[in-house]
């Protein structure tokens, strides 16, 4: 078994999925498993590698590992938030995954279902760099909640997309403070204890948005939000009763990230507000492949006393 006394060298790519990016490691040999089970030092160990200006720096950490559901998935995912938390789900985190397991000759038919916490997600190349990743169906849609803020009443739909996000609609969206708004958003006592991922959305016309997001985990804006997207596209079809031809999964929305990229989200949208496809396609770019330094490990893994057992 691998252990934090010879780790130097630990081999890892970044990738990046429509501006968010993300260090992935290959644990389908399972001797990171250790590490994995002892959320205290695994949460030190992504806190630190995620760091901007100080490690790798990253919007979160993705392991490979091998699957737990029998037949159903090739591989299993796990997502970490640069906090050290693990999430459900990350749609481009998922998008970028996929794009490594196919390049990577992890899977032989083109195509790779990915165990995630929050189900199956089947991903494939659809085209150039856009990955796409069918997620496990939105539950929990709620329109028109209220929330006061500092005396003021902002209106915004939430639905679950794998991780919650609420969607608050704007006249301009680059007139928007993110940093501050969203925070207050996200820790509202309406969505506590967990909180909420908060996207604000410009609609540009029928079956076109712009989003920018705070990320919870990140705490902070991203680039862009796989899951985000999805949760603005398809709340934005209910909320202006776009056409059938974007509602019955034939024509992507569109969706314009605070990166530039452009993602598309197709799904089935039935007249009781249920979705029955979801899918999202997604510009994965491969960024770099190292090695961790043993400096960096020695900050990232410090060694446990031996009389504790404790870091």
């Amino acid at each position: 078994m691998t252990t934090d006394d010879d780790m130097n060298g630990l081999e890892f790519l970044t990738l990046s999925g429509s501006g968010n990016d993300f260090i992935c490691i290959d644990n389908r040999d399972g001797e990171l498993d250790w590490l994995l089970a002892d959320k205290r030092r695994c949460g030190h160990f992504i806190r630190t590698l995620c760091r901007r200006g100080m490690s790798v720096g990253a919007d979160g950490m993705i392991f490979a590992c091998r699957s737990v559901d029998g037949q159903a998935a090739d591989i299993a995912a796990r997502h970490f938030d640069p906090d050290g938390s693990e999430v459900e789900l990350c749609g481009n985190g998922t998008a970028c995954f996929a794009a490594w397991a196919m390049d990577g000759g992890w899977v032989d038919n083109g195509e790779v279902k990915i165990h995630t916490p929050a189900g199956v997600v089947v991903g494939k190349r659809v085209e150039g760099n856009y990955i796409r990743v069918c997620i496990p169906l939105p539950r929990d849609i709620r329109r028109d909640v209220r929330l006061r803020l500092n005396g003021t009443v902002i209106m915004c739909d939430h639905v679950v997309t794998g991780v919650p996000h609420a969607v608050c609609f704007v006249e301009d969206i680059e007139a928007v403070n993110v940093p501050e708004l969203g925070a207050a958003i996200r820790n509202h006592e309406y969505f506590a204890p967990r909180g909420a991922n908060v996207n604000f959305v410009q609609v540009l016309g029928e079956g076109s948005i712009a989003v920018r997001t705070f990320e919870f985990g990140v705490e902070g804006e991203t680039l862009a939000c796989g899951t985000g997207s999805a949760s603005a596209a398809i709340l934005s079809a209910i909320r202006f009763n776009w056409n059938k031809s974007i509602r019955s999964c034939d024509t992507p929305v569109f969706v314009r990230a605070h990166s530039g990229d452009v993602l598309r989200v197709f799904f089935s949208l039935k007249d009781d507000l249920t979705v029955d496809e979801l899918c999202l396609d997604t510009i994965v770019r491969f960024i770099c492949r190292g090695r961790l330094h043993g400096d960096q490990l020695r900050i990232a893994l410090p060694k446990r006393c031996t009389c504790c057992r404790r870091a």
